[in-house]
């Protein structure tokens, strides 16, 4: 039976990162893939337009977003960070770009191009890949990883990279097929969570908003413990509003916080549209509006009030929360001094109640995976087996929103593939 120099399993963007690097150091490699095509995750990262990496140039800032686990990543950060990302992908003519909030993508915004540099080097150096190919089981002999038993047979190997992600996007493959690898190897691993996901609301009034942004706003959270609110965490910056609830880098970042109270009862939100105004002065802006529109309906200038958008669902939510239940069609200037101050009130405490967490399916991240204590963070090496190497999301680090996920990959990945 032949038997290769270094087998990949999970042909994402740490899976085709090290076999690329590996291949290039002159090893025999095979990359196995249970997709049709390589990369199906990342051909559709940041919504198709792929967060590569983050622009932070300070290490220790930039270390600092991976929470716990910062500790751990000094060294092979050293070695290859997002500096070196760059360089990666810009020496094999794709631009990047660098956006708000440091947020780097392909000038192109097509995550596709991305995954084409990786394979156009898995084909320059001769990488042998099998798609569609199931693994369901790495063979021991308790110091060393032998073979892989998969759909097409069993392949034997000097080294394994294992590489296939976590359990987000699982139509993408993402099903967690590592992390059943690695406990039946004996492996610690923490269980998994959607940690990076668009949170799940029962507003009418927010849902009619799908697909609006509403920019700079403040997200505040409370638990709820018979009718008594305690005030637990607040957030500022962009929120977007879906179908199903709200999502975006503010609330992607903050759900796995939120998952947390979760587990302990009812919680609910207030949303302040317009944070860098206070009462007093959101107040005087609109009661201006009103005494120059005094004969118009209140319905009619509502688009003047509220942020760009956001009228439809306000509509719906003062007719909620009014008692005048004909509010939006009374004329501007019989509208009360109460009701216009309790409109001050609404926007500055948009309601929100909060029913879960969305499922792996929408999770940009999910959090858990092997504890880093048993892997060598030089070199990605298991402690347990010393030609197993452990990648990407496989690792129990938390990575928000921003590029932090795919940074991980590229680091982890060339490291694994420079090691083996």
């Amino acid at each position: 039976m032949k038997v290769w120099d270094v087998i990949v399993i999970g042909g994402g963007a740490s899976g085709m990162m090290a076999a690329a690097v590996a291949a290039k150091q002159g090893k025999y490699v095979f990359l196995l893939e249970k997709n049709d095509s390589l990369g199906e995750k990342l051909k559709i990262s940041g919504g198709g337009r792929c967060n590569i990496t983050n622009g932070e140039k300070d290490l220790r800032v930039l270390l600092e977003k991976y929470g716990e686990a910062s500790k751990y990543l000094h060294t092979p950060f050293s070695v290859f960070d997002n500096s070196q990302t760059n360089e990666f992908f810009e020496s094999r003519n794709l631009q990047l770009v660098e956006q708000e909030r440091k947020r780097v993508f392909p000038i192109t915004e097509n995550a596709k191009d991305v995954y084409e540099v990786l394979l156009q080097d898995l084909i320059k150096y001769k990488v042998e890949i099998k798609n569609n190919c199931i693994v369901s089981k790495l063979v021991s002999n308790n110091e060393k990883i032998i073979s892989v038993e998969t759909s097409l047979g069993n392949f034997e190997g000097k080294s394994f990279v294992l590489a296939t992600g976590g359990l987000s996007h699982p139509k993408t493959g993402s099903t967690g097929d590592g992390f059943k690898f690695l406990e039946y190897l004996g492996h610690t691993v923490k269980t998994p969570t959607p940690s990076v996901v668009p949170i799940q609301t029962s507003d009418t009034w927010s849902h009619i908003l799908s697909g609006t942004t509403l920019k700079d706003a403040k997200i505040t959270f409370f638990t709820k413990n018979n009718s008594l609110l305690k005030k637990e965490f607040a957030k500022t910056g962009d929120i977007l509003f879906t179908h199903f609830g709200l999502s975006g880098p503010t609330i992607l970042n903050t759900a796995s916080s939120v998952g947390v109270l979760l587990q302990s009862g009812e919680v609910i939100a207030e949303i302040d549209a317009f944070r860098n105004i206070d009462h007093g002065d959101l107040d005087k802006q609109i009661t201006k509006i009103f005494d120059e529109n005094k004969n118009k309906t209140f319905k009619s200038i509502l688009k003047e009030i509220v942020p760009l958008g956001m009228s439809k669902g306000i509509e719906i939510l003062l007719s909620e929360k009014f008692s005048n239940k004909n509010i939006l069609e009374t004329k501007v200037h019989s509208v009360s001094r109460e009701d216009r101050k309790s409109l001050t009130q609404i926007l500055k405490k948009l309601p929100i109640d909060i029913i879960s967490l969305m499922g792996y399916d929408r999770a940009v991240v999910a959090d858990g995976g092997v504890i880093l204590d048993e892997v060598d963070m030089k070199t990605f090496k298991s402690k347990k087996y010393e030609n197993l190497f452990i990648t990407g999301d496989l690792l129990n680090i938390n990575k928000p929103s921003g590029g932090y996920s795919l940074q991980l990959c590229w680091t982890s990945g060339y490291i694994a593939g420079m090691n083996v």
